[in-house]
């Protein structure tokens, strides 16, 4: 069969079939924290399907401690704001001078700084011996290939599901999210300056400036820690979106990469295909990260080249974008791969995607990559539609499902001509 004689009654079917399984997932398995049973759950149904289809399902198991990633937030807030609020009442009652209070302060706000930078923008598993290790699982399922394996390209998604951002739900017109993450984050590393300076200027004498710093820089402590008040909010733990777009698209994407395959009767000779569904993303990639670093050698070292397609939030067709570089800009995706995803998104019909770079947050790409595997990210992320990402979707299901179809009509033409350049390249 040539790739532009693949039937297109087939794609439409597999689009049919993403949205319907999605909406089931959504009302049987309800909320799917990271690590949960419901996860679990819905990715043994989601293998019951691809038994049908693939030459082999298995399950891995790993541990992780999924609320050491955001949960942190809480703790650093209470911290800081109690840090400032407590030195000064005892700074103004005299128990403590004004240099101390500057002492801890700083101290403080430091450690709280390094807890984020490490947490948060890095995504370093740094605060899990402070919580409790829970047993999660990643999910894969292969299309063997006739003949040696000499080729593989793995697509995936996360089954896990992301708490309610407050900022982003309620901040639709108002970039909320940009205004409170610089005002804590931003007002944090201002504190921390400032107590510096007032700390180095109770040694050395740097005239009216320094007695300003000594005096008043205490003043702006009250700002970040009335920033921090923002920051315990950040996250509404109690709340769990469904994940129809984030990223129930990106698993069935994956999933029916492989169904349209075996609907169509295409196998491939020397290319293994297959459909990965991991967990703990929204736990700072724990899922992807374990994976990577329990089959490097096989990604990496078996000679099977290996490329990785993370896969997700792909509500609307005309924000979609390849990432080559993700984890707020610090980690670089395979260039290589990425152009090679982005010819295939020209050649499926969508001449205008860009390339462009994760400005806050990570997807699952940057572990592989992180850990020297070839991978990029095919996702929406940009230009304010993270509010549909993330909070609107929780609440108008339909229109995510209608906006869906588009992104999915584009998505599974672009996987065929992908793997027929990973065939030829």
């Amino acid at each position: 069969m040539k790739f532009s004689d693949f039937p297109q009654a087939v794609i439409k079917e597999n689009v049919d079939y993403t949205v319907k399984e999605i909406t089931n997932v959504i009302k049987k398995y309800g909320p799917r924290e990271s690590g949960n049973e419901n996860c679990y759950a819905a990715q043994k149904h989601i293998k019951k399907e691809m038994d049908t289809f693939c030459d082999g399902t298995e399950f891995e198991s790993y541990k992780m401690a999924p609320k050491a990633f955001l949960h942190f937030t809480k703790l650093v807030s209470v911290v800081i704001f109690l840090a400032v609020v407590v030195c000064a009442i005892l700074m103004y009652t005299s128990i403590i001078t004004p240099l101390l209070a500057q002492c801890i302060v700083c101290g403080v706000v430091f450690v709280g700084l390094f807890i984020t930078v490490m947490e948060f923008l890095l995504y370093k598993q740094f605060m899990d011996p402070l919580y409790k290790k829970i047993e999660a699982h990643n999910l894969m399922g292969v299309r063997k290939p006739r003949g040696e394996v000499k080729r593989r390209i793995v697509i995936s998604g996360h089954i896990d599901a992301a708490y309610e951002w407050r900022h982003l739900y309620y901040g639709k017109k108002v970039p909320l999210m940009a205004i409170f993450m610089s005002w804590t984050i931003g007002g944090a590393i201002v504190s921390f300056i400032l107590s510096v300076i007032a700390i180095v200027a109770n040694f050395v004498d740097m005239g009216t400036f320094g007695d300003f710093m000594i005096n008043y820089s205490y003043i702006f402590h009250f700002v970040t820690a009335l920033g921090m008040v923002t920051l315990f909010m950040f996250v509404d733990f109690n709340t769990i979106s469904p994940g129809a777009n984030d990223n129930l698209t990106g698993t069935y994407a994956a999933v029916c990469a492989l169904r349209m395959l075996d609907m169509a009767g295409v196998d491939f000779e020397n290319t293994e295909v297959c459909a990965m569904i991991t967990d703990g993303e929204e736990a700072g990639l724990r899922g992807c990260k374990s994976w990577a670093k329990n089959h490097y050698d096989e990604y990496v070292n078996s000679g099977v080249e290996t490329v990785v397609l993370c896969v997700d939030t792909l509500t609307d067709r005309e924000y979609l974008r390849v990432y080559n570089k993700d984890m707020t800009g610090t980690v670089k995706n395979n260039q290589q791969f990425s152009q090679l995803v982005m010819d295939a998104s020209k050649d499926a019909g969508h001449d205008d995607i860009e390339l462009s770079s994760v400005f806050f947050g990570s997807s699952d790409a940057a572990a592989f990559s992180q850990a020297g595997i070839t991978a990029t990210c095919l996702a929406l992320w940009t230009q304010g539609r993270q509010i549909i990402i993330i909070t609107a979707v929780t609440r108008q299901i339909a229109l995510f499902l209608k906006l869906s179809k588009q992104a999915l009509t584009l998505l599974f033409p672009l996987f065929l001509i992908l793997t027929k350049k990973v065939l030829t390249k």
